[in-house]
């Protein structure tokens, strides 16, 4: 059969390439064109756009850039219609996901939906959408199926969290400082200042201010996959903190905490029980937007899910070098045990470790 996926972040490619893995032990003769990057391809799918070119964020920054959005969303419609998939799958990347959805029900396209958009958080409206134009919805947090089911009469499947899977297999590295030319005798602190240009030009300064803190500890970027290390020496110019590609979990593994970018990252710090501290950072205008529009008490993943505060969140004028290393010396000296406690609580919440499987019978199932 055909598959047409899209997927429009660095988290969707991953979650992506593991179902593709997955459609592909089930049906040998799988054809897969998608939207995704390096992860993806290296699965055997045909990359039709590449998830650095993409991804915008930002109520202010998507108008910047609307003219490429409008573009992309009509090459999609016509690739989609010379393609002529068995299904379409959309992997979160909601803002561009329900548009081609509704426009692809209108032809008679199979669509599924693997990784739900967070209605919960804010655009409720959108269940109406997903309730007339998505064939099958599948949900990743626990409390996703109590929302659709018992508050809007929605029937979805929840599969679990496709990180459990990927992340609690993976054994230490033991060569890995040894390989990467890191200090042997610093203790490493890894710095994710996000997956998005955008994010990183905020977030980064702040992060080599905090370095300039802590003389005795060595920083490490965990670069995103999307973005090369020249964009990164651009800002860190002569600083000693060094970046690594490609390898993320075996860095956090051999860290004694991590400043970590509100997003998938603070569900993969967690699920590594590495202490953390999340810091966010957007434009006044967005920041402005979003308080008014957004219904949360938290904007992490590892606090929302258990409905309190695990780890410290900085966003927005809390998150200034200051601040960050006040509570970064505070992580460090006193908050450990606690943390590493209530992540253990978050990993048997979310313990299914077969989301990728199970997503991929399902999906083949519907369409058959």
């Amino acid at each position: 059969m055909k598959y047409y996926i899209i997927a429009g972040e660095a988290s969707g490619d991953l979650h992506g390439a593991n179902l593709i893995k997955e459609i592909k032990k089930k049906d040998s003769n799988a054809i897969i064109r998608c939207w995704g990057g390096d992860l993806m391809k290296s699965e055997g799918a045909t990359i039709v756009k590449h998830i650095k070119d993409l991804s915008f964020m930002g109520f202010w920054e998507v108008f910047l850039n609307l003219r490429s959005i409008i573009h992309n969303l009509s090459f999609c419609k016509k690739d989609i219609i010379l393609f002529n998939p068995d299904s379409i799958i959309y992997i979160d990347y909601p803002g561009f996901n329900l548009r081609i959805a509704k426009w692809a029900k209108n032809f008679s396209f199979n669509n599924q939906y693997y990784i739900s958009p967070q209605v919960w958080a804010w655009k409720e409206n959108r269940v109406k959408i997903l309730k007339k134009y998505i064939d099958n919805l599948y949900v990743i947090l626990p409390f996703e199926k109590n929302f659709f089911e018992k508050k809007h009469s929605l029937n979805v499947e929840y599969v679990g969290h496709p990180l459990v899977e990927h992340i609690l297999k993976l054994k230490k590295e033991s060569s890995f400082i040894k390989k990467n030319n890191l200090d042997l005798k610093k203790e490493i602190i890894t710095l994710m200042p996000g997956s998005r240009k955008q994010e990183i030009i905020k977030i980064l300064p702040i992060f080599i201010d905090v370095a300039n803190n802590f003389k005795s500890f060595q920083f490490v970027i965990a670069a995103a996959p999307s973005i090369d290390s020249k964009f990164y020496l651009s800002i860190l110019k002569n600083t000693a903190i060094k970046i690594i590609h490609n390898n993320t979990y075996n860095l956090l593994t051999h860290s004694k905490a991590a400043l970590v970018t509100s997003g998938t990252a603070t569900l993969e710090t967690a699920l590594l029980k590495i202490p953390q501290l999340v810091c966010y950072k957007t434009s006044p205008i967005s920041y402005f937007i979003a308080k008014r529009l957004v219904k949360l008490n938290y904007i992490s993943l590892v606090n929302l899910i258990l409905n309190k505060e695990v780890v410290k969140e900085l966003i927005q004028k809390n998150c200034n070098a200051n601040k960050i290393t006040m509570e970064l010396k505070d992580l460090l000296m006193n908050k450990n045990k606690s943390i590493l406690k209530d992540y253990e609580t978050l990993i048997k919440t979310i313990g299914n470790n077969k989301a990728s499987k199970k997503t991929s019978q399902l999906i083949i199932n519907s369409i058959k």
